[in-house]
């Protein structure tokens, strides 16, 4: 397995917070997550009308996974959903089934990072939404727990800590 070279050097783009609910947080940055991935394709091919260029959300989940066993020998149990947090404060929970043709959409066609809509663009062209997609995703969470629903749920956040409020003056 090989380490993707920009790996620990989050700082110079923007970051974008992995959590696994059994593992941890990770920082990784757009970039560094499409060298793991491996394939980069134009995201019209999964996405008529869309531009740029994305990886596979499967191929690069099956790649953290053996980077994280190899490095830590961890053990994780298999996710249900993933839980996607925008910077503008859309979230989007989707069942981990619905996940098959999902796609980062990370850098324009010329490969230079997003101007809008980044870090990274989540779409899921297959789900139970015709084609979910969230931009400016800053936080992604790979879940274990289970969900009363098979639908995906999205919407923006509605409920704010005394800490957030205090931080929004």
């Amino acid at each position: 397995m090989m380490v993707p070279k920009a790996y620990n050097n989050v700082g110079k783009e923007a970051g974008i917070e992995i959590e696994h609910e059994q593992f941890g947080v990770e920082q990784w940055t757009a970039a560094v997550m499409s060298e793991l991935a491996g394939d980069v394709f134009a995201i019209e091919t999964r996405v008529p009308g869309a531009s740029g260029l994305a990886f596979d959300w499967q191929k690069w989940f099956e790649e953290w996974l053996f980077l994280l066993s190899y490095t830590t020998q961890c053990k994780l149990s298999p996710p249900t959903h993933l839980k996607l947090y925008a910077a503008d404060s859309f979230e989007a929970i989707i069942p981990w089934e619905q996940l098959r043709d999902a796609a980062v959409l990370f850098a324009e066609e010329d490969g230079s990072p997003l101007t809008q809509a980044g870090p990274i663009r989540f779409y899921v062209p297959n789900g139970t939404s015709k084609c979910l997609n969230v931009k400016n995703v800053v936080r992604v969470v790979i879940s274990t727990e289970e969900l009363p629903s098979d639908e995906a749920a999205y919407g923006f956040k509605q409920q704010w800590s005394a800490d957030e409020l205090k931080m929004k003056k």
